[in-house]
C-alpha cells in the first residue's frame, strides 16, 4: 500500500511540523480560508483523477432547490427576503463505498498525520469519520450548467480538494461580510446584493491538486454555473468533532440516491 509520503507534497507542505502547521492556524484564523496549492504530488493527482473520472458513470446526479441557510423557502416570509429567495445546485456525487479502500483517497482521509495537521490547524480537539459508509470521501462532479448555488454552511469547517478544474465558468465565489452566525445576525442589504450581482465577490481560482480548507458559516459563497464540456471535479473530505454521526438518512437519499 501506498504512504502518506507518495500522496502529499512534503516538500511545499510539511504539515508534521510545528512551525508550518501554527504558521496554517494563523493564516485561517486571520481569514476563514486555508489555500494550500501543489498539495498533492503530481504522481497522487493523477491516481486520484484517474479514479475520478473511471468512478464518473456511477455518480448520483440530484438537483436542489433551498435558501441561502439551505432550508427550504417558506410563505411565511417574503419572497424578496434574501433568507428565503430559492437558490439551485446540482451535482454529481460519488459516495466513499465506491472509492477502492486502497486508493490515494482513503490513505490521505485515514491518514494520522493528516488528522493530526487538522486537528491542529483547526484547534480541534479531535476528528472523527461519519458513522454511515457513504459520507465521509465524496467525488463531486459538475457538469455544463451544473452549479453550487449562493449559501452559507452548517458545518463549523469543509475541507476540500480540488482535481480538476472546468476550462470555463465553475469558479468559487464569496464574499467576507454579511454574517455572524454566534449572534445570528445577517446583513441582508449587503447579502441581496451579492445575490444580485450588485455587489462583486471575491473569487478564488486554484490549480488542481489544491487542498481548502474553509470555515463556511460566516463566508456566503458558491460555484458559478460551468460553461464548458470539461467537469469540475471537487473532492470533500468530511469529519465530524464527535464519534458516530451519521449523515441523515434524507441527505443521503438526496445526494446519493440510497441510504446505504
Amino acid at each position: 500500500m501506498e504512504s502518506i509520503n507518495s500522496i502529499i507534497n512534503f516538500s511545499k507542505h510539511p504539515i508534521n511540523d510545528l512551525n508550518y502547521i501554527q504558521e496554517c492556524h494563523s493564516l485561517i484564523k486571520k481569514n476563514s480560508l486555508l489555500i494550500l496549492e501543489n498539495f498533492l504530488l503530481d504522481k497522487s493527482l493523477t491516481n486520484i483523477l484517474n479514479e475520478a473520472k473511471q468512478l464518473e458513470g456511477k455518480a448520483f446526479y440530484c438537483e436542489q432547490q433551498h435558501t441561502i441557510l439551505l432550508s427550504k423557502t417558506s410563505n411565511n416570509f417574503d419572497d424578496k427576503d434574501p433568507l428565503n429567495r430559492p437558490m439551485t445546485s446540482d451535482k454529481g456525487c460519488i459516495p466513499h463505498d465506491l472509492i477502492n479502500h486502497k486508493s490515494d483517497l482513503n490513505i490521505l482521509y485515514h491518514s494520522d498525520i493528516f488528522k493530526s495537521y487538522i486537528k491542529n490547524v483547526l484547534h480541534l480537539d479531535n476528528i472523527f469519520p461519519y458513522a454511515d459508509s457513504l459520507s465521509s470521501i465524496n467525488l463531486n462532479y459538475y457538469q455544463k450548467g451544473q452549479q453550487l448555488g449562493w449559501h452559507f454552511d452548517n458545518a463549523s469547517f469543509a475541507i476540500t480538494l480540488m482535481i480538476q478544474s472546468s476550462t470555463s465558468g465553475g469558479e468559487f465565489e464569496y464574499i467576507t461580510e454579511g454574517r455572524d452566525s454566534k449572534s445570528n445576525f445577517v446583513d441582508k442589504k449587503l447579502i441581496s446584493n451579492a445575490i444580485d450581482g450588485v455587489y462583486q465577490p471575491k473569487k478564488l481560482n486554484v490549480n488542481d491538486g489544491t487542498l481548502i480548507l474553509f470555515y463556511g458559516r460566516n463566508y456566503l459563497h458558491r460555484v458559478t454555473p460551468v460553461q464548458s464540456d470539461t467537469p469540475r471535479i471537487l473532492i470533500t473530505l468530511n469529519y465530524n468533532e464527535e464519534s458516530n454521526i451519521k449523515l441523515s438518512e434524507n441527505a443521503r437519499l438526496t445526494f446519493f440516491g440510497r441510504t446505504n
